[in-house]
């Protein structure tokens, strides 16, 4: 009687569990993770991203998690010696994975761009920069992340995707209405252009006023629902350090030795070595004025403001565009700038230790530039003992170049020049062609279906309990007065 009991009460508790109406409920997103190295001329460093599998219009909304500078110079030093620029990266491999969960470290997406470095030796030695790549790649996969290739990346998708970070960090894309209780698509003319200066190359992006523009120009997107056609263009050879680099060259070449550097400070020498420009295709092609064989030469400054502006602009070949409007310099066609630009890297840089802020009056700037290239050696390495003497000496140099780029060879005006924003960072997000990288491919990952689990309804499943734990009660009871 007492085993009949027992499967009396099991019965009960199976109808009534039986009874308990089941729902279906929703999980929470799951929050993925993505890496980008950023592979420059003179250094890489390396952002970890994430975002919720629940995307908005499908495109994941994107954050800096992580930054890493990788320790030494670019990758495309390593020519002579692939195998370190594999071993560079580890540091910053190994700090990306204390703050990636294990559980998701397989399936985290992880890419290498190389950028105007690498496409420098690829034109010099194909060879080498395959080997380069190959021991990244080599490196990367031990660990337990989803590599999908180190690849050097073309200037115009440089430019392309940080004209995306600069609009996605502003919200230039998509803003939340609490009005409208809806994501909302803000009017064209809130996107803001994008302006970057490297060590080996620069690049503009920017939507053009009207549809007259060439097709072969522009680069095509689709973010958060919406079409957009950007116009972008990179100059390879005219990023900071190659500019500098030229400049010498031209230097060298029309003065003889010693040579009078303009751009630098005065009481300034540095002796380099004519071999040195065969380390780069921007300054190693043949000059018959100048036998690029072994032996040295004497640079020394002369601090002349007028003199430095002078030079550099002899680095652009502005006949090839005929006062044009649509075109730049070196008979590069660019359609007219219009509306607000972020000028970030380099430009932003020499603004800033230049202590020149946005806003400020071009013949403000001018006179700032002319003022500090005007200063000796011996001042301005006291003033700033913690700055490296290679790139104290150039700050003038570049000051000239930025002016000469943004105002003779994109045709910035006295009146728009207060439409460059010279900024690094919105928010906690640098600002840099990695995460809009990062944000088209959310892209290419398809958007994730609710992930669905079976669940009861918290009511029913009280009553249940209660009605359980009840009948448990009374059957114990039941049994106990038939022992007794």
């Amino acid at each position: 009687s007492a085993a009949l009991g027992a499967l009396a009460m099991l019965s009960i508790i199976a109808l009534v569990l039986s009874l308990v109406k089941i729902k279906d409920v929703t999980l929470p997103p799951t929050v993925k993770y993505g890496i980008v190295f950023d592979a420059g001329s003179s250094h890489t460093s390396m952002f970890v991203y994430e975002w919720d599998s629940d995307k908005e219009n499908n495109t994941g909304v994107v954050s800096q998690t992580l930054s890493c500078d990788v320790e030494g110079q670019g990758i495309s030093s390593y020519a002579s010696d692939p195998s370190k620029a594999g071993e560079s990266l580890r540091e910053c491999l190994d700090k990306a994975l204390k703050v990636i969960p294990p559980a998701k470290q397989r399936e985290v997406p992880t890419y290498l761009g190389a950028t105007a470095g690498m496409r420098l030796l690829r034109e010099q030695n194909s060879l080498a920069a395959d080997q380069v790549l190959a021991e990244i790649s080599k490196t990367m996969q031990e660990y337990p992340m989803d590599f999908h290739g180190a690849r050097i990346i073309t200037g115009e998708e440089e430019g392309a995707y940080g004209w995306i970070t600069i609009n996605y960090l502003l919200d230039s894309f998509t803003k939340y209405s609490p009005k409208e209780h809806a994501w909302v698509h803000p009017e064209v003319t809130d996107i803001f252009g994008a302006m970057d200066l490297g060590g080996a190359s620069t690049q503009i992006s920017f939507i053009p006023q009207g549809s007259v523009i060439k097709w072969n120009e522009t680069s095509k997107f689709t973010l958060y629902g919406y079409n957009y056609n950007i116009y972008t263009h990179s100059y390879l050879c005219y990023g900071q350090n190659e500019v500098l680099q030229r400049l010498a060259k031209e230097l060298i070449v029309v003065r003889g030795k010693p040579v009078e550097h303009p751009c630098y400070p005065k009481n300034y020498n540095e002796t380099i070595s004519l071999s040195s420009f065969h380390t780069s295709p921007c300054t190693s092609h043949n000059d018959s004025r100048l036998s690029l064989a072994d032996g040295n030469v004497t640079l020394e400054g002369r601090g002349n403001a007028s003199g430095c502006l002078a030079a550099i602009k002899k680095l652009f070949n502005f006949s090839a565009c005929s006062q044009s409007q649509d075109c730049t310099f070196n008979g590069v066609y660019q359609p007219p700038v219009s509306g607000q630009f972020f000028a970030f890297s380099a430009f932003y840089y020499t603004f800033k230790f230049l202590n020149l802020t946005n806003g400020q009056p071009l013949a403000t700037v001018r006179e700032a530039i002319q003022n500090f290239c005007s200063r000796s050696w011996e001042d301005l390495s006291s003033s700033y003992p913690e700055e490296k003497s290679e790139r104290l000496r150039s700050y003038c140099a570049s000051a000239n170049y930025i002016l000469t780029l943004l105002l003779d060879g994109y045709k910035f005006s006295e009146t728009s020049w207060n439409n460059i924003i010279f900024q690094m960072k919105a928010g906690s997000t640098d600002i840099g062609w990695t995460l809009g990288y990062m944000l088209n491919l959310t892209n290419m990952i398809p958007a994730e279906a609710l992930e669905w689990a079976k669940g009861h309804d918290p009511s029913l499943w009280s009553a249940a309990v209660a009605l359980i734990a009840l009948t448990l009660a009374l059957g114990l009871v039941a049994l106990l007065m038939h022992l007794w």
